[in-house]
């Protein structure tokens, strides 16, 4: 059976088939389609650990921090593969891989518990779709975060250009996962908002985010304060999504998924 000592192995080759695929997208007359293979190929060698590991944890992998890493570095390399593939940016593989390894090496360095044990509240239908649509969004925005950066860096249009869609693609797939955790909550604990520390970081990225779209589209705004919007949108989704760990006020968060909290 796969377990969690077993993921630096994929990781590793993953990452190498990752890395080989960028490399190749970066070089002057590179391969688009060996790249891409290369890429496709690292995101199948980390999906096969992710469905290994799910059937040796009798329950999908999504419960804890760094379980939710790995649907992001799967995510982040699957979004850059797809961005790669449509506007023909060069460096965004590597760039991806580079946010990707980030989280990788967390995982490696500090793993978490990774037990069968799943509290009630986890145990709906919701939970699957509702943390992969979110690790999905957060991944495109991750993705526009690195062209605002790039935007930041040249003086150059098409990178916001690119966001954009990116954006709004992001933006509706987190709207999605706020309405299936709504309802989710509604058949967990009664009520479809709390407005407990992870919801309302929730609310205020998603909120930064429909900032960008209405300013983008009213068109009166230089790319520099564009950029740093979608910068602080950024931000603000990982304090969202990990950040609000370290928070005081997190502990009785009913987000919080300790194992004190399964009886």
């Amino acid at each position: 059976m796969i377990s969690w000592e077993h993921f630096w192995i994929f990781a590793s080759v993953s990452w190498l088939l990752w890395l080989s695929g960028s490399v190749i997208a970066m070089t002057k007359n590179g391969s688009k389609t060996l790249s891409c293979s290369l890429i496709a190929s690292g995101i199948g060698v980390f999906l096969t650990f992710i469905i290994l590991f799910w059937i040796s944890l009798h329950r999908p992998p999504m419960r804890t921090t760094g379980e939710t890493r790995l649907w992001y570095s799967f995510f982040m390399m699957l979004s850059a593969l797809l961005t790669y593939m449509r506007w023909n940016h060069k460096w965004i593989p590597a760039f991806s891989l580079l946010v990707a390894t980030v989280f990788i090496a967390l995982n490696i360095a500090k793993p978490e518990i990774h037990d069968e044990s799943l509290m009630p509240a986890l145990q709906s239908w919701w939970f699957i779709p509702h943390v992969a649509v979110y690790m999905f969004s957060y991944s495109l925005l991750g993705c526009a975060f690195l062209f605002a950066c790039a935007g930041l860096y040249k003086s150059d249009d098409r990178y916001l250009d690119s966001a954009d869609s990116l954006v709004y693609l992001g933006v509706a797939f987190l709207s999605l996962g706020m309405l299936s955790g709504s309802l989710w909550a509604k058949q967990a604990w009664g009520t479809y908002w709390n407005w407990d520390p992870k919801e309302t970081w929730a609310a205020v990225t998603w909120c930064i985010y429909l900032i960008y779209i209405h300013m983008r589209l009213r068109g009166r705004w230089s790319r520099k304060v564009l950029c740093s919007v979608l910068i602080v949108g950024f931000i603000c989704l990982q304090m969202c999504w990990w950040g609000i760990n370290y928070l005081p006020s997190a502990r009785e968060s009913v987000h919080t998924y300790s194992t004190t909290q399964l009886q």
